[in-house]
């Protein structure tokens, strides 16, 4: 298949990318490299043997995202450019709104307008809010107590691709509900390299255990989890990717959403001991209030996936750990370093 990823150079966009191209898809990375670097692609080649072509556009300009939409003639669309930052998202919740929703909204008319009614959309499994059943299946009303933009913005769009594939019979549109990523791929080339302080935990226990941080903060202590800390269902980011394959290959008519999940929720004091042994030394902490917009646990059913797409999670924590750190410790300063 010939397949576009917007936001392809970024930390799951690139994972998905090259394992497309390793089956032999062909794909277009549409990115405007704010939050991403053009090493990427280098990297992606490199790994996969195969480059893929790169449109270099801003969502948010429709023009510019229908000319490399007609210029590529893609079959499906993978859509994961976005902001994805939950602290971030609440103090600039305009700029999230904006960026997120406007975006989706040009890509789904540059699709009209080029013939293609295929999409796989990286949702987030902020969009179920504060359900307290666990784990959360795809039946979980979402939308209720979403205490952050970040995740209404992936509710919304969810909503947008819902009412959009109810009036077009042609129209097969898969979200996908991410649980949390972690990891790298194992060759160590491509990984999670954020800008700035990461908004994620494996990167930034990772920035700690390299030395360029001196402690991971701990966002609060007190909830209402076995050691205090927040629990969340860490899944690799390679089995993420391959969730993006299996969704593709299995399309269908009108709108339909899976968990990717692990089905298996872990504190974040379980991540750091996990690292520690990965690593052979402890990495320092310090634990602050909790973040506005967290919830205190989050874990998937990912039972449905497995049925329908016949995906499940396959690679262990302890993989994402030594995978996650193979890649700090190649490239220490992420993709910011010369290359």
């Amino acid at each position: 298949m010939r397949i576009l990823v917007t936001g392809g150079a970024g930390f799951i966009g690139s994972h998905i990318s090259t394992q497309l191209l390793t089956r032999g898809d062909d794909v277009a990375i549409l990115d405007n490299f704010v939050n991403s670097s053009p090493l990427v692609i280098d990297r992606i080649e490199a790994i996969t043997g195969r480059r893929p072509e790169v449109l270099t556009v801003d969502l948010l300009d429709l023009a510019a995202t229908t000319a490399a939409f007609r210029g590529f003639s893609a079959d499906a669309v993978v859509h994961c450019a976005g902001l994805k930052s939950v602290a971030e998202s609440v103090a600039h919740p305009a700029a999230y709104y904006r960026a997120n929703l406007v975006s989706t909204l040009n890509v789904l008319d540059a699709m009209s307008a080029t013939g293609v009614d295929a999409l796989v959309f990286s949702s987030s499994a902020t969009v179920y809010g504060d359900a307290d059943t666990m784990p959360l299946d795809e039946s979980v009303r979402t939308g209720i107590g979403i205490s952050n933009p970040y995740g209404r913005t992936k509710h919304m769009i969810e909503q947008i691709l819902a009412d959009e594939a109810s009036v077009r019979s042609t129209l097969r549109f898969v979200a996908l509900r991410y649980f949390n990523p972690i990891g790298a791929h194992p060759s160590g080339l491509i990984g999670e390299s954020p800008t700035g302080t990461p908004n994620n935990l494996a990167p930034f226990v990772t920035q700690v255990a390299i030395g360029s941080r001196d402690h991971v903060t701990v966002f609060g202590d007190s909830y209402p989890t076995p050691d205090g800390t927040g629990v969340r269902d860490y899944i690799h980011v390679m089995d993420i990717a391959d969730g993006h394959l299996a969704a593709l290959d299995r399309l269908r008519p009108g709108f339909a959403v899976y968990n990717l999940g692990t089905g298996q929720g872990r504190s974040v004091f379980d991540v750091i001991r996990g690292f520690e042994q990965t690593v052979g030394s402890p990495i320092p902490y310090r634990v602050a209030p909790p973040r506005r917009g967290d919830v205190a646990v989050s874990y998937a059913d990912p039972s449905k996936a497995a049925r329908e797409l016949d995906w499940a999670a396959s690679r262990s924590i302890d993989e994402a750990c030594a995978d996650a750190w193979r890649w700090q410790s190649m490239n220490p300063d992420g993709f910011a370093q010369r290359s």
